[in-house]
């Protein structure tokens, strides 16, 4: 699939689970990301790494559902999972699936491992 018609796609995606969860998105954007997934605001903004594009819905779910419930839950606890688990199930074989985002020391803008700090705040 042609990176436009990806990157259109997944933002159809979140509008679906933003829907469904009834979370207002005021701003949404897929770009490059240097060491994180996502991330969030309170003000309603969600950005995306554009490397997710690359990887299968079933990712992409994972990543969007986790950040859109922390408009609800700020941080990684009880409630939070619970959530996940009732709208993905056995999420935690879905994260485990999750590439890390990698560092080369040659660049100063390449990946490093990924990290989830909660939101408002970033995955």
């Amino acid at each position: 699939m042609k990176p436009v018609l990806q990157k259109r796609a997944f933002k159809e995606r979140v509008r679906h689970w933003a829907e469904k969860l009834d979370v207002k998105v005021v701003w949404l954007g897929v770009r490059p990301m240097s060491n994180k997934w996502a991330s969030c605001s309170t003000a309603g903004h969600l950005n995306f790494n554009d490397d997710l594009l690359q990887l299968d819905g079933e990712l992409w779910d994972y990543v969007i559902v986790h950040e859109l419930l922390h408009f609800f839950v700020p941080n990684h606890g009880k409630l939070w999972k619970s959530l996940m688990r009732a709208h993905l199930g056995d999420w935690e074989a879905v994260a485990a699936k999750m590439p890390h985002l990698v560092r080369q020391q040659s660049a100063p803008a390449q990946r490093q491992p990924a990290r989830a700090t909660g939101c408002p705040g970033s995955f």
